[in-house]
C-alpha cells in the first residue's frame, strides 16, 4: 500500500508478505513492514500467536517491541464498534486503541467501505504513529475484508 501526499509524492509504503490467514498455521503469522520514506524501514507490526485473542507486536526499525495491540476474543461486527486496545509493554496500561467504527446495518451489509479510528499518546514518536497506521491496515485486512475483488475504501481520521 502506498500512502501519498496531495501532490502525489509517496511518503509511506506498507509491505505485507503473502501469508496464510488461519489460526491453524502459527508458523505463518501475519506481519507488515512500514517504510518512510520508501525504502527505509521505520517499524513493523507482527501478529503474535494466541489461541483466543488477536495479538500484535508493534516494533521500531530495530525490531524492538514498543507497544502491543490486543483485540477482543470475538471479532464480530454486530451493531457496535470493535476496539483493539493499544497497550504498553507490561500490558497493564491501555495507551490507545484502533477501532472499527459501526457504520449502520445498510452500509455494513451493502458496501465495502470501512471507518477506523486510531488513538495513541500525543508524545508517541512520529515514526511509531506511522507504524500504528500500518497496524490499522493489517487489522482491516485480517478481520474485516471479504474475499471479493473490490479494493477497500478506508477513511481514517
Amino acid at each position: 500500500i502506498k500512502i501519498l501526499t496531495l501532490s502525489g509524492q509517496e511518503i509511506i509504503i506498507l509491505k505485507r508478505p503473502l501469508r496464510c490467514n488461519s489460526c491453524f498455521f502459527p508458523c505463518c503469522l501475519q506481519k507488515i513492514e512500514v517504510q518512510a520514506p520508501p525504502g527505509v524501514p521505520i517499524g513493523y507490526v507482527s501478529q503474535t500467536w494466541h489461541p483466543c485473542f488477536p495479538k500484535f507486536s508493534v516494533q521500531n526499525e530495530n525490531r524492538k517491541e514498543v507497544l502491543k495491540v490486543i483485540g477482543p476474543i470475538m471479532v464480530c461486527n454486530c451493531s457496535t464498534n470493535i476496539d483493539f486496545e493499544v497497550k504498553s509493554l507490561d500490558k497493564g496500561t491501555v495507551v490507545g486503541k484502533i477501532s472499527k467504527q459501526w457504520a449502520g446495518f445498510i452500509k455494513e451489509l451493502f458496501t465495502n467501505s470501512d471507518n477506523f479510528g486510531i488513538q495513541f499518546p500525543l508524545d508517541l514518536d512520529v515514526k511509531m504513529k506511522a507504524v500504528m497506521l500500518g497496524a490499522c491496515f493489517l487489522i482491516d485486512f485480517m478481520f474485516f475484508e471479504n474475499a471479493g475483488l473490490q479494493r477497500p475504501k478506508i477513511r481514517i481520521w
